[in-house]
């Protein structure tokens, strides 16, 4: 069996027929024995359920889904559970369990770590939930290979906010594809196996500066569920075209309330002790 996930960095990527990249893992007796990031190729979202199709794929795990690309999965005999976000290796294990229920087309239920809001006519100008981006292209003797590193991230007064050690499997990904913030990604490309290095990273290398146009007020009466929600809740939305963004709360009002979609990292800056384990 085997099982597709759109891919960022780690994370399930929430519009389907963007991705860049599926994580595609392998499964024997409800467990993963191993997995690989492929590229889409630039392929549309028109023929990715094809290009899954060609590599036997059999359940893809997506954010965002329009009803035609779905159409084209079951068509292609690709079982859909769409509507996921956060971790993608987690997404899959929580899939194993039969944790994760599937969205379809629409993102109007409770995520696991949020609430969907129905279908909010926001547009966000592509600045929602912070991410990569475009980018320069990056040089260096590992760029378009697939690497494999550990990593400890901290903020600058030296408070831990991730580690690949504490969960004692290295990160993969293609150096320079755009999968990792471009700090990080141009750290490794002219890093050796075994090598360690420290890097410090300003927003710009990192998740970017905080964007105030991804700030945003509605009206609580124009969003079915929001009157529930509370200041600091991840949340997520979804915009004109169906396809789930995270949010948080920072403000209610009587009438009102206001959303902040920059990613969380936005404007800070991050150092890394990364090392170097593999390179395929």
């Amino acid at each position: 069996m085997k099982i597709a996930v759109t891919y960022d960095n780690g994370n399930i990527f929430q519009h389907f027929g963007k991705t860049e990249f599926f994580k595609v893992y392998e499964v024997e007796d409800n467990k993963v024995v191993s997995s690989e990031v492929i590229s889409s190729n630039g392929t549309g979202h028109g023929a990715l359920a094809g290009l899954l199709a060609g590599q036997s794929v059999d359940v893809l795990i997506c954010g965002g889904i329009g009803g035609g690309a779905q159409a084209a999965l079951a068509e292609a005999g690709v079982e859909l559970c769409s509507g996921a976000q956060g971790d993608a290796d987690q997404a899959v294990e929580a899939y194993l369990k039969g944790e994760l229920v599937s969205s379809g087309a629409n993102c109007d239920h409770h995520h696991e770590e949020g609430h969907s809001c129905g279908h909010q006519e926001h547009s966000c100008g592509g600045n929602c939930g912070g991410g990569c981006g475009s980018q320069p292209a990056i040089t260096g003797p590992n760029v378009g290979k697939t690497c494999r590193t550990h990593y400890r991230g901290t903020f600058n007064d030296g408070t831990q906010f991730d580690s690949s050690y504490d969960r004692g499997e290295p990160l993969e990904f293609i150096c320079g594809a755009g999968q990792m913030i471009k700090g990080f990604d141009a750290a490794v490309a002219n890093m050796e196996v075994g090598q360690i290095v420290n890097v410090h990273l300003m927003p710009e290398e990192a998740y970017g500066m905080s964007n105030p146009n991804a700030i945003f007020t509605v009206e609580i009466a124009q969003l079915p569920g929001s009157e529930e929600l509370e200041v600091g809740q991840q949340v997520y939305l979804s915009n004109q075209y169906g396809q789930p963004f995270p949010v948080k709360v920072t403000a209610k009002e009587e009438t009102t309330i206001t959303f902040d979609a920059n990613h969380e990292m936005a404007g800070k800056e991050l150092n890394f002790q990364i090392e170097l384990v593999e390179v395929k």
